[in-house]
């Protein structure tokens, strides 16, 4: 067995109360604005909803039960990023739900097409009357974000829709910088971050996303019969897809957990060297590190199990944790 990840990470036995961040998440018992009679064109729709909560609802919903920890982090965020951070995630869970909600590629590739057009729709300042469009739309006029991060994320997603295992760490790592690494860049630009050392840092941090997040989602991918992990990483240690099909936990297996987690603890160091230089403003963008620290500790107790039943349960104090480092100007 390959020997465990150094650097532990400790886990602090403190109990707050996190009910004051929840306040914020739902808008204040304000009820919709009445709709014209008429409405002549999409344009005139999203318009139309500038003042009502129903979009920001949506977005928030759909954050939270489709990435609960993004969810958390949103909610930690100063309150003049809170709103649009929520509207980037639902962005990007809109686009990562589209190759498992469909059953013919091209219905997906259309629905990526909707998205290509929609966010052209938005820099032209005439959304299509849907919530996350809506909301993605009130983001960029407020924060003037760049429209190259947010098609990069499409196009990525898009070419995702092959459905096929990367081939190599390197390939699935350049996934994440076009997607996970792309949103953190929107999100920097969401808390008035433009500065080098703190891309570079999100740079790693948005790899090592990806990478802990292809291997939290290997157990639920082997129950649909399909393994998504590197090729290059299984076929050094011997390991098949049908041993991952089959939840298997021999040691091939968990050495090419160990492989690939491993990598993303490296990115998480690399981004760390960057501290120093990260202005303090940008750090709240890099909270989602304390769940991916979370994610390898849990892997490396279990011996690097991916399929191993404490894996697949929510850490209870994944939140007291998040609040805690809320408070620190480093990640």
């Amino acid at each position: 067995m390959a020997p465990a990840i150094k650097g532990a990470y400790r886990v602090l036995p403190l109990r707050i109360s996190l009910f004051s961040c929840y306040r914020h998440a739902v808008p204040n018992g304000a009820g919709l604005a009445h709709r014209p009679t008429a409405v002549t064109s999409l344009r005139a729709a999203a318009s139309s909803r500038e003042e009502t909560p129903h979009d920001e609802k949506y977005c928030l919903d759909l954050v939270r039960s489709r990435d609960y920890e993004g969810f958390l982090c949103s909610l930690l965020l100063p309150a003049a990023a809170r709103r649009s951070s929520l509207a980037l995630r639902a962005f990007n869970v809109e686009l990562a739900q589209v190759k498992d909600s469909v059953s013919q590629k091209t219905a997906g590739l259309m629905r990526m097409q909707f998205w290509k057009n929609a966010v052209e729709d938005i820099f032209r300042d005439g959304p299509p009357a849907q919530p996350v469009a809506t909301e993605l739309w009130r983001a960029v006029k407020k924060h003037g974000l760049t429209k190259r991060w947010l098609m990069r994320i499409i196009a990525e997603r898009e070419k995702d829709m092959e459905d096929k295992a990367y081939r190599s760490l390197q390939e699935l790592e350049s996934y994440s910088e076009n997607t996970q690494s792309s949103l953190l860049y929107l999100l920097l630009e969401c808390l008035g971050v433009r500065d080098i050392q703190a891309d570079h840092a999100a740079s790693h941090v948005g790899k090592a996303q990806g990478i802990v997040t292809c291997l939290r989602a290997t157990p639920y991918h082997s129950r649909r019969r399909k393994v998504y992990l590197p090729m290059d990483i299984c076929m050094l240690h011997g390991a098949s897809q049908e041993d991952f099909i089959r939840g298997s936990g021999e040691q091939r297996v968990r050495d090419v957990v160990y492989d690939v987690a491993s990598q993303a603890h490296v990115h998480l160091q690399h981004a760390r060297s960057f501290g120093k230089n990260v202005p303090a403003t940008a750090t709240p963008a890099f909270l989602y590190t304390v769940a991916l620290e979370d994610y390898l500790q849990r892997v490396r107790k279990v011996h690097f199990d991916a399929f191993h039943p404490s894996l697949q349960k929510r850490n209870p104090l994944l939140p007291v944790h998040l609040y805690l480092r809320s408070w620190r100007t480093t990640f």
